[in-house]
């Protein structure tokens, strides 16, 4: 859900000063500024918004006086509203309780920050068919545009976002129909990485553990980089899709893995931290240990990675400077630019551990 913003904690009223709000406390409002002040809600709109040239001094005076007297802040997003912006920025992760969608909100935070601007966040939870309910409840708070990490392919509700006028940009995953900024991880050079480094250590049987592919372009993309990868350099590669539920099946495809492999080491590609903590604990199940009897790389460097076994090999993400780019391309458009839409792709960085160095 939208992230709560809390309200300010009301100040105690003034000596032979009415309470905050004619409710009987809270914030106060600013019907309660013109009562104390004796005028019309109008005039402290004027006084608010440095509009009180044709007033007298004394009735200004007055005002000033009643503002401070009840502690009295103007809502952000109502003088927004009155202005026709509100400052507010969508957000809607897939899931946020993966490493990488943290990460990446952590460097949109930052440049909106540094931009004057606030974001509201929709996790979808991973839950298909949410799209829709997440952009209703945004625009309900009048967000200027959006940043999307998308979950499904609901084209009505990407058509209907479109046609509102909302600029908006696509993080990690693409949705080819619509025209907007895209910026990712270059996935094809960053999985050419992870293949030819473990070949280099010796690897020649490669296994990549992928959540579902479905219609999830950098899964997608990975698994294609890796086919491709695999069968140019002439190593032995197969695709294990795995959703989480069922753990026996992906202990199995890792002991397949090794059998296969007769005497030789089998390497693992993992496509992301997710996958990552899933092969972790399936080889802590068969009692393995991450570069003895498997060779080791996994998409996103997290703080938990160099802790694991020998520390874990690793294809870092540049995820602040992704949600900087995402957050720099939308405030652009935010700011008036018409030009085509962008393609923003950022390297990976290979980090070596004791997971995939060779025997």
């Amino acid at each position: 859900m939208p992230r709560k913003r809390s309200a300010p904690v009301p100040s105690s009223p003034a000596q032979g000063v009415p309470p905050a709000s004619a409710g009987g406390g809270g914030r106060a409002t600013i019907a309660d500024v013109a009562r104390l002040a004796g005028v019309s809600k109008a005039t402290v709109s004027r006084v608010l918004n440095q509009r009180d040239a044709l007033l007298t001094p004394d009735i200004a005076a007055r005002v000033r006086t009643a503002i401070e007297a009840l502690s009295y802040v103007p809502s952000p997003m109502a003088q927004g509203l009155k202005r026709g912006r509100t400052k507010l920025i969508g957000l809607v992760v897939a899931d946020i309780t993966n490493p990488y969608s943290v990460a990446v909100l952590r460097g949109i935070e930052q440049a909106c920050q540094e931009a004057g601007y606030l974001v509201v966040l929709f996790n979808l939870g991973n839950e298909r068919g949410r799209e829709r309910q997440a952009i209703e409840a945004l625009s309900a708070y009048q967000v200027e545009g959006f940043i999307l990490n998308r979950v499904g392919e609901d084209a009505a509700v990407m058509g209907e976002l479109a046609s509102a006028g909302r600029p908006m940009v696509l993080v990690d995953r693409r949705y080819p129909a619509l025209q907007a900024d895209f910026v990712s991880l270059d996935n094809g050079p960053a999985m050419r990485m992870a293949v030819e480094h473990l070949r280099e250590a010796g690897c020649q049987d490669l296994l990549f553990v992928t959540e579902p592919l479905r219609d999830v372009s950098s899964r997608s993309e990975r698994d294609a980089a890796f086919r491709a990868c695999v069968r140019e350099l002439g190593l032995a590669g197969s695709v294990f899709e795995h959703a989480g539920e069922d753990e026996a099946a992906l202990d199995a495809a890792l002991r397949q893995a090794r059998a296969a492999a007769g005497g030789r080491r089998p390497a693992v590609i993992a496509g992301n931290s997710v996958s990552t903590l899933r092969v972790a604990r399936a080889v802590a199940r068969l009692g393995w240990s991450f570069g003895a009897e498997l060779a080791f790389v996994g998409f996103d460097d997290t703080d938990w990675a160099p802790l694991l076994g020998p520390g874990l090999t690793t294809i870092e993400q540049p995820t602040a400077a992704l949600g900087r780019a995402a957050a720099d391309c939308l405030i652009r458009r935010l700011q008036g630019d018409k030009a085509a839409p962008r393609e923003i792709l950022l390297p990976g960085r290979l980090r070596i551990r004791g997971s995939s160095r060779p025997r």
